[in-house]
């Protein structure tokens, strides 16, 4: 099992690690955050008054709490509720103590020197790759390409993979769900190489429209590139049927799987797309990082993109040969104790797991639509649990109230202790189409509770009064 894989590389590392990480420095203390609206300051929950549950068997989101000391504090007088997740996640003790003992113990680059702390940084960041590889069940480590976001994973296929393979007339299919990091890169490459852009609409119930997206399909097709769950809409995308129709007519398939790989099993394999990016610091580890899952057999296929040290072979005054992948797409120093942030993270999930995660926020994610849907004046974007059926939606709910804007709603709910996103949320297109300039958005996870959505809704319903709405 992936879970015993990756239990097995991180005992392997520890023993390289043993008799010569030096003494802990004292823990890291919680700060709380200094952010600020009008006169109000988050300050930290006293423990010793803050409520718990008496439950002989807590839900999962209770069990964790702990673990993320900065959701102890209190913004504006009231006990914080932290429902930015699609945004990013907060970040567990476990993963910041790995990053810490990485600056403590054995700060050094990688891939270069043969002292014992280069040793050390070199192993725990490869083990990182490894244990990524395993998580999405990869065929080989050598398929994950660290990169500093998901954004910069998809720019990295478009300026290699794209630019060499691209002519004039042939088409690449997106969908008007996509985030902009799924649509600007592809606009770029468009314009350079004469490629057409084609659009994914929606169906009435706001998920992608399956069937349009067929008629779209021609022998013209080189790419589809298509967002797994929407950010927005929390519809999941049936992967199986758009894979298997795009590789008929012998295109390519690239998955945006930011919103998926932090809360559902992923198995690369079994998506069978090509390529697939996600980020870091929406699944529990740190920011300025994210990866490039690719076929190796396509990876090698692909050019570098960025020139300098690591990437190279041989380098001589007027040209240089270069590695093979993944260190071919990795020029420079990487962010090593990102990386190493990242592997605890997946150390973390495993160990939670990723089935009972997904099932946790099948339930959640339900109980925060039943309660927000039935608010009045309330609009929810994206299919309803029953309308997605089998494939279930994202425990996210965009949403807007008659009358008010998106920002307004936000910045009183932040006055009740309660963190949500307004916006656009990097998918102006999409409002566009939903007929609205922007929204704003619930998104739970793993340390989130049925009782912080009744928070939430309790505020939400008391700012609607306050602007003699209710």
């Amino acid at each position: 099992p992936r879970a015993a894989q990756i239990t097995m590389l991180s005992s392997h590392h520890a023993l390289q690690l043993q008799g010569s990480t030096p003494t802990r420095a004292p823990p890291l203390q919680t700060r709380p955050s200094r952010r600020r609206v009008e006169a109000c300051v988050a300050t930290p929950v006293d423990q010793s008054t803050a409520s718990s549950s008496t439950a002989s068997v807590l839900q999962l989101g209770e069990q964790l709490r702990r673990d993320f000391p900065v959701l102890d504090q209190e913004v504006c007088g009231n006990p914080l509720v932290y429902l930015d997740n699609a945004a990013t996640s907060q970040k567990p003790l476990q993963v910041l103590k790995a990053m810490d003992d990485y600056y403590l113990g054995y700060n050094s680059n990688v891939h270069r020197g043969v002292h014992t702390l280069g040793s050390k940084a070199t192993a725990a960041y490869e083990v990182a790759r490894q244990k990524l590889a395993v998580f999405i069940n990869a065929a080989s480590s050598r398929e994950i390409v660290f990169t500093r976001n998901a954004t910069e994973a998809t720019n990295l296929v478009a300026n290699t993979w794209g630019l060499a393979n691209l002519k004039p007339g042939d088409e690449i299919i997106l969908s008007v769900a996509e985030h902009h990091a799924n649509l600007v890169p592809w606009q770029l490459i468009a314009a350079r190489t004469g490629a057409i852009l084609k659009h994914v609409g929606l169906t009435a119930t706001q998920e992608l429209d399956l069937q349009q997206f067929k008629t779209l399909l021609s022998p013209r097709t080189r790419l589809v590139s298509l967002v797994h769950v929407s950010n927005v809409l929390g519809s999941v995308l049936d992967t199986s049927y758009v894979v298997e129709e795009a590789h008929k007519v012998g295109a390519l398939v690239m998955l945006d799987c930011c919103q998926s790989v932090p809360h559902m099993p992923l198995d690369v394999r079994a998506l069978g797309a090509d390529w697939v990016v996600a980020s870091s610091h929406k699944m529990c580890g740190p920011t300025g990082i994210g990866f490039l899952w690719g076929r190796y057999d396509l990876l090698d296929t692909m050019p570098p993109w960025m020139g300098g040290g690591e990437m190279i072979q041989d380098v001589f005054l007027d040209h240089a040969t270069y590695a093979s992948p993944p260190a071919r797409f990795e020029a420079g120093t990487p962010a090593i104790a990102e990386a190493i942030g990242l592997g605890a993270a997946v150390d973390y999930l495993t160990t939670i797991g990723m089935e009972r995660i997904q099932q946790y926020e099948h339930d959640l994610g339900g109980y925060l639509h039943e309660r927000l849907s039935a608010v009045p004046g309330v609009t929810v974007y994206g299919p309803t649990p029953k309308q997605a059926g089998a494939r279930g939606r994202a425990s996210l709910a965009a949403f807007n109230v008659q009358g008010l804007h998106a920002t307004d709603v936000s910045t009183l709910l932040d006055m009740s202790g309660v963190a949500v996103r307004s916006g656009h949320h990097c998918t102006q297109p999409l409002h566009r189409l939903l007929g609205i300039s922007s929204s704003a958005r619930a998104s739970a996870y793993i340390y989130n509770t049925h009782a912080e959505v009744d928070t939430f809704i309790a505020s939400l319903e008391e700012t609607i009064g306050f602007f003699g709405l209710g």
